[in-house]
């Protein structure tokens, strides 16, 4: 049973989600919170597997909240999945960068959060083309300064090359089929440059990927 905490400011909201969540029966919600404040607290008290978060609340915004928790060492287990409204697209990039596993907007299907509930639990990182094109839109929008710093130096051509795809938003499968790779092999490569590159996850090697020039704003397959 996959055990989830529920960080929302609207109970409405929290109420439609635990609905959702638990329709198959192999997810359980097992705390609600309507402040991020609150929400951290129910997180260190019930040591979820999941937390779905929201972004704007009251007392914290569920960014820093995603950062408290990402930064308590007795949470290291705790994944943190956040959803945003397309009026939030502003703070995205932000989000991605506090250390949440997943980023999903609220208008995603109940098979597709359920499932993203699932893919984060068992430890992959989770990153929707929309929210992959929101951080292109906010890269492509600031000063274009490259900060490579050496990064790009400790992979090897062919991982740059997956690097590069994993920045335009594809997934491993797509990767796989672009690069004429296995898809196991697409995911040990993708797995290989979060070691090399000292990212958390998937969404970060985004980031990476438009702060080192390696893909320009602009090209990518939206």
């Amino acid at each position: 049973m996959i055990r989830v905490v529920l960080v929302d400011d609207q109970e409405l909201v929290r109420t439609g989600l635990r609905t959702l969540l638990e329709h198959d029966g192999d997810i359980s919600v097992v705390g609600e919170a309507g402040t991020g404040r609150s929400g951290v607290r129910q997180v260190r008290e019930l040591r979820p597997d999941v937390v779905l978060m929201d972004i704007r609340m009251p007392e914290l915004d569920g960014i820093e909240a995603t950062r408290q928790i990402v930064a308590d060492g007795a949470l290291s287990d705790v994944k943190v999945l956040v959803l945003t409204t397309f009026d939030e697209d502003e703070h995205v990039f932000e989000a991605i960068r506090s250390g949440a596993a997943g980023y999903l907007l609220k208008d995603v299907s109940p098979t597709d959060l359920r499932a993203a509930v699932r893919v984060v639990e068992a430890g992959d990182a989770l990153l929707s083309p929309s929210v992959t094109r929101t951080v292109m839109q906010t890269v492509a929008a600031m000063p274009r300064t490259l900060t490579d710093d050496g990064r790009l130096g400790r992979i090897t051509e062919r991982e740059r090359e997956v690097l590069e795809q994993v920045g335009r938003g594809l997934s491993n499968e797509e990767i796989a089929k672009t690069l004429y790779l296995s898809p196991a092999t697409a995911r040990t490569y993708v797995s290989r440059l979060l070691t090399k590159l000292d990212a958390r996850d998937r969404s970060q090697l985004v980031i990476l990927a438009y702060e080192t020039g390696l893909v320009a704003p602009g090209r990518d397959r939206a």
